[in-house]
């Protein structure tokens, strides 16, 4: 590696650096184009956790919610209204970078409302409705990977529409969220759409996994489940990305991407460390890899980039290793199934709470605002 910052390094080794955070505030100080600048940050992904806590600083937010309280809009209007526009701000500050790199980052991601999680046409038609409203190549519109999901994810694909798959905890999710963009492709090539536009990175979390698993070996207590500890998050998505790379080898896929299609690419989310005696950086250096973004708040980007070790690939040719680290915690008697449809469950009920709050937030404002 070079001499150069630790974020120009993973960039060079083919990490997409995205800033896991969005506001209003970020967009008009400068401070998103500094990170571009300073930081190798080449894309956004947002949730609603982000602006429930962005709106929940109102400021910068009051003379649009003037405007919309005057216009009679409801909440659920406005809140369309004023995570849409952040959306194609901040697209249009990454446009360089979307096209500097035919479209593979600049992204700006923007989540359909999780109470939809379980209503696959709810969700279509509101993927449709966002990618229209926010009306920029560069946007993705994110759908959970719940099995209702999976059907919206063929469906915005067909249409045309990025999507970043988010909320994948396991293995044969993954698999299947990948056969979902799979056959939305060949739907949209049937159609006539242009396979090269339409783009997709799928959303694997990584430290929730380590925070349920770790409860459960604490728990037990012994030696050997503690030495386990801390070990899930980084091996099930170095097990991810092999089912990535073997995945796009097949002649299925290679056909899509002989028309033009690009592969879908595996995302690192849930990339803060929640354990204090764990490194930092932990969920940034274990997962390097060519292909792959890592989705970061804005903690854990500047320790990365103030002290992370960048040392190369550190998930080609891990595979047999994790698989050991998963096959040692299954013998504690923990449950792999049951643990990764927990933390889909509970996910979606956290963003259906940050969700409830953003409504509070901006009823409240719209209230005050009249």
């Amino acid at each position: 590696m070079t001499n150069s910052t630790p974020t120009a390094q993973l960039s060079e080794a083919g990490v997409s650096i995205w800033l896991d955070d969005l506001s209003r505030g970020r967009i008009e100080t400068g401070n998103l184009q500094e990170l571009i600048d300073t930081k190798n940050v080449v894309g956004v992904t947002t949730n609603p956790t982000i602006f429930a806590g962005a709106l929940s600083n109102g400021e910068v937010y009051a003379s649009q919610v003037s405007e919309l309280a005057a216009q009679g809009k409801d909440v659920t209007a406005a809140v369309f209204e004023i995570t849409t526009d952040d959306v194609a701000r901040a697209a249009d500050i990454f446009r360089p970078v979307y096209d500097a790199t035919q479209g593979f980052d600049g992204r700006v991601s923007i989540e359909v409302e999780p109470g939809l999680a379980h209503d696959a046409q709810g969700t279509i038609e509101q993927a449709k409705a966002l990618w229209a409203k926010v009306d920029r190549p560069n946007a993705m519109i994110k759908i959970p990977a719940t099995i209702e999901g999976l059907e919206a994810i063929t469906e915005a694909i067909a249409a045309g529409i990025s999507v970043n798959v988010t909320l994948i905890f396991s293995l044969d999710r993954y698999r299947a969220v990948i056969n979902a963009y799979l056959t939305g492709l060949e739907k949209a090539k049937a159609a006539g759409i242009d396979l090269s536009t339409i783009h997709s990175v799928a959303s694997f979390f990584v430290s929730r996994v380590d925070t349920e698993i770790d409860k459960r070996l604490t728990a037990i207590g012994t030696d050997e489940a503690l030495a386990l500890k801390s070990k899930a998050g980084v091996a099930n998505a170095q097990l991810a990305y092999e089912v990535f790379v073997q995945s796009f080898a097949t002649e299925r896929a290679e056909m899509l991407l002989d028309a033009g299609a690009n592969m879908q690419r595996p995302l690192w989310a849930s990339t803060g460390v929640k354990d204090p005696n764990l490194p930092d950086t932990l969920y940034v250096t274990q997962l390097v890899a060519p292909q792959v973004v890592n989705t970061m708040p804005e903690k854990t980007l500047e320790a990365t980039f103030d002290h992370g070790v960048i040392e190369g690939d550190t998930v080609t040719g891990s595979y047999a290793a994790a698989n050991e680290v998963l096959d040692a915690i299954a013998a504690q008697g923990i449950s792999y199934d049951e643990v990764t449809l927990l933390l889909e469950k509970e996910g979606v009920e956290k963003f259906i709470v940050s969700w409830n709050e953003l409504l509070d937030t901006v009823t409240a404002a719209l209230e005050a605002a009249k």
